[in-house]
C-alpha cells in the first residue's frame, strides 16, 4: 500500500486533471451529467442504505449521541431528497462564463470580466453523507472538480454516494475523477490536504468548532471558513405571542443538531413575564434543557416550579450545543440584545420577533452576521431553502463569500483582454 503523501498526492493530481477538463464543459454536458447522477442516486438507494446501515452499526457500538446519529443516518426518502437536489441543481443557471463586467478603454482595449471556476475544491467534512452529495453537485456545475474527505463515521455511505457520482460522470463521458474521495480515514491525511496547494485552489470545512479551527489554522490552501452557528432569538418589547411560540419552538427543536439551529433565547424584560412561561412549558415538554440567567429563573421559578432550569454561566451564552439545550437571558431591550448578539454569535444566523418597525430596522442594521431574520426561524439559512438548489456551506466569515454558498459562490473571475496591436508607452 501507497503512504498517506503519495495517495494524497495521486487524488490531487486526478483531479487537477479533471478540473482542465470540466473547466471547458458545456453546460449542457454538466447538466446532462447530473441528471444521470440523480438516476444513479434513486438506483442505488438499497445499497447507499446497506453502506449506512454499517455506519450507523459500529457508531452506535461507539456510543454516538443520538443528534449525531441523526445526522449520519440516511432514509430512502432522504436519498429521494438527495436526488432531487441534484435536479434542481442541473436546473439553475450556470454561472461559469457570465460576463459581469466589461469596458472600452478610449485607447479602443476592450476589457471584459467573467465568472471561471475555481479548479479543484477540498471539502473535509464530519458525519453527514449528504454533504458529499451537495457538495459534488454544485462543484460539478460550476465547473470544479471535487475532492472529498468524510468523517470515518460516514465512510461506507459516503463511498455509495461518491461511487453513484462517478458512474454518473463516466456514463457521459465526463472524467470520473471529477470527483474524488478520500477512502482512507486515517487521521493524518487531513494535514497532507492541508499542504496540496499546487493542485487544490480552495478548501472549505464542514463541521464541528475544532475541525473547522483545525482547517482555518494549519492550512496552506486557501479556506472559507463554515459552519460555527450560535445562533439567538430576541423576542421583543411587542410581538405576536402565537408567532413567538412557534418560531422558537422550530428554530430549536425542528433539528437541534444543525448549524442554523437556535442556541440562545433573549427576552425583553417587557416581554419576558409574559411569553416566558407559555415557551419554557413548550421546550421542556420536547425534552430542552433551559440554562438561564437569574431574571429568567426566577420567573420561572415564580410561573413554572414545574420546569427545572439549570443557572447559565458565560459559556453557555458562546456555546454551540447542536443538542436539545438552550441558554435563555432577560435583556433589558433591543440595544442589550444586539450587544449579546454581537459578542457571543458567530455571525452565522440570528432573528428578531417584533411588531416595532424601528427596533426591527435597528436590529437589522447593527447585528453582525450573514443572515438576520425579522419574524422567522434562523432554521431558513440554508441553501435550497434560499433557492440555490443546495449549498457546499455556509461561511460566517466576510472574504469572498458569507451566508449559503451556491454556484456563484464556486466561482472566482478572469479579465479577457481584446486589442488591435496596443502597446503601453
Amino acid at each position: 500500500m501507497i503512504d498517506n503523501s503519495a495517495y494524497i498526492l495521486d487524488i490531487c493530481r486526478r483531479a487537477k486533471e479533471a478540473s482542465a477538463v470540466l473547466a471547458n464543459v458545456s453546460s449542457a454536458l454538466k447538466n446532462k451529467a447530473l441528471l444521470a447522477i440523480a438516476g444513479k442516486l434513486v438506483d442505488r438507494i438499497e445499497m447507499i442504505l446497506r453502506a449506512n446501515e454499517a455506519d450507523l452499526a459500529v457508531a452506535e457500538e461507539n456510543g454516538m449521541k443520538t443528534h449525531m446519529l441523526d445526522r449520519l443516518r440516511l432514509t430512502e426518502k432522504r436519498i429521494l431528497d438527495m436526488s432531487e437536489g441534484v435536479r434542481q441543481v442541473a436546473a439553475l443557471p450556470d454561472p461559469v462564463g457570465e460576463i459581469l463586467w466589461g469596458t472600452v478603454r478610449p485607447n479602443g482595449m476592450e476589457i471584459i470580466k467573467k465568472r471561471v471556476p475555481f479548479g479543484v475544491i477540498g471539502i473535509i467534512y464530519e458525519s453527514r453523507p449528504n454533504v458529499t452529495c451537495d457538495c459534488s453537485a454544485l462543484t460539478l456545475k460550476s465547473g470544479n472538480a471535487a475532492v472529498l474527505r468524510g468523517g470515518k463515521e460516514a465512510v461506507n455511505s459516503n463511498k455509495a454516494i461518491a461511487d453513484a457520482f462517478r458512474e454518473g460522470l463516466l456514463e457521459t463521458g465526463l472524467p470520473e475523477d471529477s470527483v474524488v474521495f478520500v477512502e482512507r480515514t486515517d487521521r493524518a491525511l487531513v494535514n497532507e490536504l492541508f499542504g496540496m496547494r499546487d493542485y487544490i485552489d480552495l478548501l472549505i470545512p464542514r463541521g464541528g468548532k475544532g475541525l473547522i479551527a483545525n482547517v482555518v489554522e494549519n492550512s496552506k490552501v486557501p479556506v472559507i471558513r463554515t459552519g460555527e452557528g450560535n445562533c439567538h432569538t430576541y423576542i421583543d418589547d411587542v410581538f405576536d405571542r402565537d408567532m413567538a411560540v412557534n418560531i422558537v419552538i422550530n428554530a430549536k427543536t425542528q433539528r437541534p443538531s444543525v448549524c442554523n439551529a437556535m442556541e440562545t433565547l433573549l427576552v425583553s424584560e417587557k416581554a419576558a413575564p409574559e411569553i416566558l412561561p407559555v415557551l419554557a412549558g413548550e421546550l421542556a415538554s420536547r425534552g430542552v434543557e433551559l440554562r438561564t440567567c437569574d431574571k429568567a429563573g426566577e420567573i420561572l421559578k415564580r410561573s413554572r416550579p414545574d420546569v427545572a432550569t439549570v443557572t447559565a454561566t458565560d459559556d453557555d451564552y458562546a456555546t454551540e450545543y447542536d443538542d436539545l439545550i438552550l441558554a435563555v437571558k432577560v435583556v433589558k431591550n433591543v440595544d442589550e440584545a444586539i450587544r449579546h448578539i454581537n459578542r457571543y454569535g458567530t455571525g452565522h444566523s440570528e432573528a428578531i420577533i417584533t411588531n416595532d418597525y424601528a427596533h426591527a430596522e435597528e436590529f437589522r442594521k447593527k447585528v453582525d452576521a450573514a443572515c438576520v431574520y425579522v419574524n422567522c426561524s434562523t432554521r431558513f439559512t440554508d441553501g435550497f431553502e434560499f433557492g440555490f438548489g443546495a449549498e457546499i456551506g455556509i461561511s460566517n466569515q466576510k472574504l469572498h463569500a458569507r451566508g449559503p454558498m451556491g454556484l456563484n459562490e464556486l466561482t472566482s473571475v478572469k479579465y479577457i483582454i481584446n486589442g488591435n496591436g496596443q502597446t503601453r508607452g
